[in-house]
């Protein structure tokens, strides 16, 4: 298991609907309206079907018919910004929970039985959500289905296999976490980022946390999130609509809804001043800089923000020939690395980083300020030719990752679970294309400000 990457579907079980059209493009996005029409671009992409079961379980079919192979993907929509207070990582640990099996499959014969059949199976959790997946030959996906059918409803939640559970995450996070200065670092940067929001916490969460977490605790989130009603179904490979409608109805529908723990809304506090976190360790092996800012996800932003905030980081950090590695390691070999990234794919206020490891002797400073100047540059248009080709970039990259099946059962899982739809995921590389000068410079201007910032070094030593 590993921790990495409102949907508008029809309540109704009779039937399916295909997914090409539809929009919100207001203000910025006026330019976008021709996407509207049938011979748009982003019509020529996958057919997306989806339909909902009578006990709120929302399914979306993904026919891809170039192997006789199936990927099955469950995406609960709790994550780790759903744990407890005081209970860090309860979201995290009932991923690896779900692998402790049931009194039907019990112990991990959930993953044996589906190697045998030549399927592989994992997990992840973030914040916002948890998902579970199954890779298998076509004929197999009514195995796949009813074994995971049989862990959302009879898991076994004995105090041995939680006590057992916890000692395995603890491990992990020891290994993953506590032996990875970058890891410490980036798990202190989110804490100063968000001021009040769970997303300060670490989806594995604090050890001190972890510990506390009991079979009481364990009961009440199964209970509460892991239901047919909190779950989406994603299914991509060499199916139909009314197959998989079949084959979901026999082993999900008995299955009952339950009450679900409700979203907590958190408004998060202006942040009035920038702040700065200076870490030392003896493990660290490089020097490293970086800062992230708090700014608007997808699922938040107004139209054109987000994309904007992408094609901003692609244009700082996305390659090789990406400004921040050119100016600090090529140009002025101050560093050994530069970069760029932003995390969009959240529910809430997500983060923007820029990043440097400094070559030796050459002080944080300097480097800060190199990258100062560098992100000032777009507080105006950006070289038009610079532009375009960062807009390319990520559409080519996008599309070359729906070559997998698995990627593209993800995108649709991933938007669909933080309130996204899939008209965003086939409209997003329209959007992109969409992007002007202005609107990077206004995005820049807006969002990275030092208030809104975490700057954070990490030094070698003791």
């Amino acid at each position: 298991m590993c921790t990495p990457p409102s949907a508008s579907l029809a309540k109704s079980s009779l039937g399916t609907s295909p997914v090409n059209g539809g929009g919100w493009f207001v203000g910025l996005f006026a330019a976008l309206l021709l996407a509207l029409s049938p011979t748009a671009s982003f019509a020529a992409g996958p057919q997306v079907f989806q339909f909902a079961l009578q006990n709120g379980m929302q399914v979306v079919v993904i026919p891809d018919h170039r192997a006789p192979v199936v990927t099955q993907m469950i995406w609960f929509k709790t994550g780790g910004a759903d744990d407890p207070q005081g209970l860090s990582g309860l979201a995290h640990f009932f991923e690896h929970m779900m692998f402790r099996g049931t009194k039907q499959v019990p112990g991990d014969r959930f993953s044996q039985t589906l190697a045998r059949n030549g399927g592989e199976d994992n997990a992840f959790t973030t914040h916002d959500y948890t998902a579970f997946y199954e890779q298998i030959a076509k004929d197999k996906l009514p195995m796949a289905m009813a074994l995971e059918a049989d862990r959302m409803a009879n898991l076994d939640l004995s105090d041995s296999n939680v006590a057992t559970e916890r000692q395995v995450v603890l491990e992990e996070r020891r290994m993953r976490i506590d032996n990875d200065p970058q890891a410490l670092l980036g798990e202190q940067i989110d804490a100063a980022l968000f001021l009040s929001h769970p997303y300060g916490r670490p989806v594995i969460g604090w050890s001190e946390e972890v510990r506390r977490i009991g079979r009481t605790e364990a009961q009440d989130y199964y209970d509460h999130h892991y239901a047919p009603n909190n779950a989406i179904l994603v299914v991509a490979g060499d199916v139909t609509a009314d197959a998989v409608r079949a084959d979901a109805q026999a082993a999900y529908a008995k299955t009952p809804a339950r009450a679900l723990m409700s979203h907590r809304f958190v408004a998060e506090p202006p942040r009035l001043a920038e702040t700065r976190l200076a870490m030392t360790s003896a493990e660290a092996k490089v020097p490293l800089f970086m800062r992230s800012y708090r700014v608007p996800s997808y699922a938040e932003a107004a139209p054109g923000q987000a994309e904007a905030l992408e094609v901003l980081a692609q244009l700082l950090g996305g390659d090789y020939s990406a400004t921040l590695y050119r100016r600090l390691v090529e140009d002025r070999k101050l560093a050994t690395a530069a970069g760029a990234s932003y995390d969009g794919y959240r529910r809430d206020a997500t983060g923007f980083t820029v990043y440097a490891s400094p070559r030796p002797g050459v002080p944080f400073a300097l480097v800060e300020r190199t990258i100062d100047e560098t992100l000032a540059a777009y507080l105006k248009p950006p070289n038009p030719k610079e532009l375009a080709r960062a807009k390319t970039q990520l559409v080519a990259s996008n599309t070359y990752r729906r070559d997998s099946q698995y990627a593209l059962a993800s995108a649709y899982g991933q938007a669909l679970a933080i309130g996204l739809t899939a008209f965003d995921v086939n409209a997003w590389p329209d959007r992109v294309q969409a992007v002007t000068g202005d609107w990077v410079a206004k995005a820049a201007r807006e969002f990275l400000i030092k208030r809104e910032s975490v700057t954070a070094t990490l030094a070698p030593g003791k």
